[in-house]
C-alpha cells in the first residue's frame, strides 16, 4: 500500500513562521533566584502601545518542591494580531520554539496567553 502525506500547512505559513523564528530576539528584564522574565521581539509584531517587544515569556524555577520538579513557562502576546485564529499555527510554532530556546528539554508546565490563540500544554521529558 503507498503511503500518501498530505500537507497540511500552506507554504506561506511556513514561510512565515520561519521568517519569525529566524527573527526572533530575546531581552531578559528581571530575574529572581526563582524567575525569569523576557523579552520576545519578532520581525514583524510589536506591542501597540509602546512599538516594543511584540510579548514577554515568564520562567518560574519550582525550587522547593524535588518530589516532581517542573519549570512553570508563561507566554503572553501582546500583539493583537497574533491572538486571531488564523494565526495559531504561528503562536504554537513560535512558542514552542521560546520554550525550547529559554527553557530547553527540562519538564515544563506552559501556558500561552494570546487571545483566541491561548492554551496550555506539557512538556516531559
Amino acid at each position: 500500500m503507498k503511503k500518501t502525506i498530505i500537507e497540511l500547512m500552506d507554504e506561506r505559513v511556513k514561510e512565515q513562521i520561519e521568517f519569525e523564528i529566524n527573527g526572533m530576539k530575546f531581552t531578559k528584564n528581571f530575574r529572581s533566584p526563582t524567575a525569569e522574565e523576557w523579552y520576545i521581539f519578532l520581525p514583524s509584531y510589536s506591542d501597540p502601545l509602546t512599538g516594543g517587544a511584540a510579548g514577554k515569556t515568564i520562567i518560574h524555577y519550582n525550587l522547593y518542591d524535588t518530589k516532581q520538579i517542573f519549570i512553570n513557562t508563561t507566554i503572553i502576546f501582546d500583539d493583537p494580531s497574533l491572538h486571531k485564529s488564523e494565526q495559531h499555527q504561528l503562536v504554537y510554532a513560535v512558542a514552542d520554539e521560546i520554550v525550547n530556546r529559554l527553557v530547553g528539554y527540562a519538564d515544563t508546565l506552559l501556558s500561552v496567553h494570546s487571545g483566541e490563540n491561548s492554551y496550555n500544554a506539557e512538556y516531559k521529558q
